[in-house]
């Protein structure tokens, strides 16, 4: 999970301030040498480290905080404010040319998984209205160009390339001249990488930057790499002049200091953060809601937006019809599953919940092995049994388990969460009908 080494220790420290009625001075500094610590621990840059508290310091107390109702309220949003500040304020969005085509250059070095997010990013940028074209750059990387053309079928957006024995920079001049003459409006060129950061490599670089004239000059670099992923960034800021970064490998980063860092020590926003292995799993960065995240206050606009891009609008009204007349069945229950699935793994999506903290549930699986598990059960049962589960006695539960390579219990389990489940809706929509009962016999509900 990003950042849940972090998350959870910022969270303890700033839970101690929050029940505090006054603070005093030292009270504030004792907390932030905590947040300094676990700062340092999630391999934040030192002199950002050293800003940050500063800041946080000076302003936590001052009269802001000391002569407030809830001091303790007013630091977290402090630490809450200037973690934003961090990592840029505001979304960064790419910026496209006036005059299509718009050029995309994406570098980075080998293993920051560049050829994959040059395929997010097409997915990403295909449904905002756009028609990209992948272009292969990379000539030297055994099966670089091969990649890529798979990459662009799974996406289903066009591809480019001219073999292995062209130099980039003429690749880079025909895909451009392709592009117009195809209504390509955005090119996303996939250059060399090398495993360390070489004249070489730049040179090449510099030559394609200086004859294609890239709208954007993306940085892609792996956060899981830490303090190493600042550097890299350092490095290819000064000599290509960066646009944005994309951190990949973010859902793995329990750190998170590359994230915390890159913007303070380049000057250059994070644009986009990988958080999975799916083609769907590119996220635009917002540092407000990444803040929240951290601080344990969730993240519900992503969450409503994940949700409105994951479920069906059509199915959800059925759904809704269903719980109304208490129709529910096991077919419903797993097409809910299946729709859950779709919005990311299960501790990302409890981590944009207030108050939540997929680490600290205890009793409770954040397991996506489970699902696969519920799911392999339902799809055991017969129609007749997912329709009417009463149905289900010991020999069809012993003939549903070996069929989903389970267990007798845990059939039951599903079987009795199912239940569970189905009684609480028929409780919300008795409530429903009692209110809306209520209302037509009290006049102050006109």
């Amino acid at each position: 999970m990003a950042f849940e080494g972090l998350a959870n220790k910022l969270q303890e420290t700033l839970k101690k301030l929050r029940g505090s009625g006054k603070l005093s001075e030292k009270d504030v500094k004792e907390a932030m040498r905590e947040v300094k610590m676990a700062l340092l621990e999630a391999d934040v840059n030192f002199k950002v480290v050293k800003d940050f508290i500063a800041k946080v310091t000076e302003r936590a107390v001052g009269h802001e905080v000391m002569e407030s109702l809830t001091p303790g309220q007013q630091v977290i949003k402090i630490v809450n404010d200037e973690l934003t500040q961090l990592m840029g304020s505001t979304q960064s969005k790419i910026v496209f040319s006036p005059k299509p085509p718009t050029i995309i250059m994406m570098v980075g070095l080998q293993g920051a998984g560049k050829t994959t997010t040059c395929g997010k990013l097409a997915l990403n940028l295909k449904k905002q209205g756009k028609n990209p074209l992948l272009v292969a750059c990379d000539i030297y990387r055994p099966a670089a160009i091969k990649q890529l053309n798979v990459v662009a079928n799974q996406v289903e957006v066009d591809f480019f390339t001219i073999g292995d024995k062209a130099k980039p920079v003429d690749i880079c001049k025909a895909a451009v001249e392709h592009a117009v003459k195809s209504g390509n409006d955005v090119l996303i060129i996939d250059t060399a990488g090398r495993l360390h950061i070489n004249e070489e490599l730049m040179d090449e670089l510099i030559e394609i930057k200086e004859n294609i004239k890239p709208t954007e000059i993306m940085l892609v670099v792996d956060s899981m790499t830490g303090q190493d992923a600042v550097n890299v960034a350092e490095s290819f800021n000064e000599k290509l002049g960066l646009d944005g970064i994309i951190l990949t490998k973010l859902d793995g980063d329990t750190r998170g200091g590359s994230a915390l860092s890159i913007k303070a020590v380049t000057g250059k926003p994070i644009k986009f953060a990988g958080m999975g292995e799916k083609m769907t799993d590119l996220e635009p960065f917002y540092p407000d809601r990444m803040a929240s995240r951290i601080l344990g206050m969730g993240d519900v606009l992503s969450l409503i937006e994940k949700a409105q891009a994951s479920i069906d609008e059509k199915k959800a009204r059925e759904l809704e019809k269903k719980i109304r007349t208490q129709q529910f069945t096991f077919e419903d229950f797993l097409d809910q599953l299946q729709q859950m699935k779709n919005m990311g793994p299960l501790s990302q999506i409890v981590d944009m919940i207030p108050g939540m903290n997929a680490s600290k549930l205890k009793g409770m699986e954040i397991d996506d092995k489970e699902l696969i598990k519920v799911e392999a059960i339902i799809n055991s049962m017969t129609k007749k049994e997912r329709l009417d589960p009463s149905i289900i006695n010991g020999s069809r539960r012993k003939r549903i388990a070996m069929g989903s390579g389970t267990t007798i219990q845990d059939v039951n389990r599903v079987i009795k969460n199912f239940e569970q489940t189905r009684k609480m809706m028929k409780q919300f929509a008795d409530m429903e009908k009692g209110i809306k009962k209520g209302k037509k016999k009290l006049p102050f509900f006109r």
